[in-house]
């Protein structure tokens, strides 16, 4: 099995995610950090016996794999360098910024006849339940986001920050397209009400200016309801749906960006599909950024 080079482009929080993961895992050796920050870019490498650059050029060179954990606003840059550079991307959400964007970017890694990635690994999660590939669908979820103050991701909308996972969730359960999008709020509180083409509701709530953190959902079915705490995480079931309660303490539970990057890195190697692909990444910026343009944002 060929080793794959792998950089990560941003030294914050998830970068260091990231970063752990490519450097524990077998097949594939950590090769550089890019940071315009370098002091904390030189951290990070220093840590994991890699190279830290404030050049992107530098960085890309003879990379096979990158990772984007970097600000919103910046990825489709990135991304597209090292698309051009002929390396597969595991970009964190927001895949882009806008959908002409991920237009651009999609088409360019087809071109290339690389990979493209996006960090929807509460995917993970939800598969690990039970919830993903059902033959049931929801007649109504909904699903509240809460984050407390911080000075993260101040680029984007709570939209694309925190709301975007669950939109996410809701577009992979169902399958089904949105029709419908209704929602208010401000840069960093919105609530948004979304009905699906097959003639369910999605409502759903994001704030990073909560005084705590809360993530939870129900789902609803025709026999019963789902009730989710994420940050349990723990979920009560009525229906007779075949959901794992001890979803937690499976492998794919306990490790959801774990999992999420070995698919991605399965993927590159032509054995298997990312937990979510490009497209999936482009499917739920559209409606992220329906929700936005319904709320005024």
């Amino acid at each position: 099995m060929k080793e794959l080079r792998a950089g990560v482009a941003g030294a914050g929080v998830f970068g260091g995610f990231h970063a752990r993961k490519y450097a524990s895992l077998d097949g594939v050796r950590l090769v550089s950090v890019y940071d315009p920050d370098a002091g904390r870019g030189a951290a990070l490498a220093s840590e994991l016996g890699a190279t830290a650059t404030t050049d992107l050029a530098t960085f890309l060179a003879g990379l096979d794999v990158v990772t984007v954990a970097t600000p919103g606003a910046t990825h489709y840059e990135i991304a597209l360098a090292a698309v051009a550079a002929g390396a597969s991307v595991y970009v964190e959400k927001p895949l882009t910024y806008t959908l002409e964007e991920a237009d651009r970017l999609l088409g360019a890694a087809a071109k290339a006849g690389v990979t493209v990635a996006c960090g929807h690994q509460e995917r993970v999660t939800f598969a690990a339940m039970g919830l993903l590939g059902l033959a049931a669908r929801p007649i109504l979820l909904e699903s509240v986001r809460h984050g407390t103050p911080n000075t993260r991701n101040r680029d984007i909308s709570c939209v694309l920050d925190l709301m975007i996972h669950d939109l996410d969730l809701a577009l992979a359960m169902s399958g089904d397209e949105p029709v419908a999008v209704e929602a208010e709020g401000e840069f960093d509180r919105v609530r948004a009400e979304v009905t699906f083409s097959s003639g369910w509701t999605a409502v759903f709530e994001a704030s990073r200016i909560a005084e705590a953190r809360r993530r939870v959902m129900t789902v609803e079915f025709g026999d019963g309801r789902v009730d989710i705490d994420f940050l349990a995480p723990s979920f009560v079931n009525t229906t007779p749906l075949p959901l794992n309660p001890d979803f937690a303490q499976t492998p794919d539970g306990r490790d959801p960006l774990g999992v999420s990057v070995a698919r991605f890195l399965a993927a590159v190697r032509g054995a298997g599909t990312p937990v979510a692909s490009g497209a999936d990444g482009a499917r739920a910026l559209d409606l992220a950024l329906a929700v936005e343009q319904a709320a005024g944002l």
